[in-house]
């Protein structure tokens, strides 16, 4: 109707505590401020993958492939892939994984989001494939697997 204005998209939230609010509400993820910005802590239950952006494509797609698709947050070096932990990788796998630009943060550490809906918001990234609540995480052994695989 002609004059009448209508409100398309999602509201974004606008400062950092609403961001964690969103985070937790929508999503169901252990966030936390810290320092200004928002965190997802490594823990016993939610693991992270890094791996290089020049392999990520094909990381991803194996994984989609497989049906163990799980939360992507892209940054320009590097794609996170989160991550349910199954195993706890020894010094000799980590070395190895090092070697091949695969990153493992360790319990304890932390993950920085996004706090917008952009492709580029101050912090850098953005998610390529956004968290759902309740959703499954692929295994971490899988997503290790296929990060090597896509190394080979």
């Amino acid at each position: 109707m002609a004059g009448e204005e209508v409100a398309v998209g999602i509201d974004e939230p606008i400062t950092v505590h609403d961001w964690v609010t969103h985070y937790r509400d929508e999503y169901g993820l252990p966030v936390a401020e810290r320092g200004g910005y928002l965190m997802l802590p490594i823990t016993g239950r939610l693991g992270v993958v890094h791996v290089p952006a020049v392999r990520a494509h094909r990381v991803r797609a194996a994984l989609d492939r497989h049906g163990s698709r799980g939360p992507v947050l892209a940054r320009q070096i590097r794609w996170s892939f989160l991550a349910e932990p199954d195993i706890a990788p020894g010094p000799q796998v980590l070395e190895s994984l090092g070697r091949s630009g695969i990153g493992l943060p360790g319990i304890g550490s932390a993950v920085m989001l996004p706090t917008g809906f952009g492709r580029w918001t101050r912090e850098g990234c953005h998610w390529v494939i956004p968290p759902e609540r309740d959703a499954e995480l692929p295994a971490l052994s899988t997503v290790l697997r296929t990060a090597l695989a896509a190394t080979a």
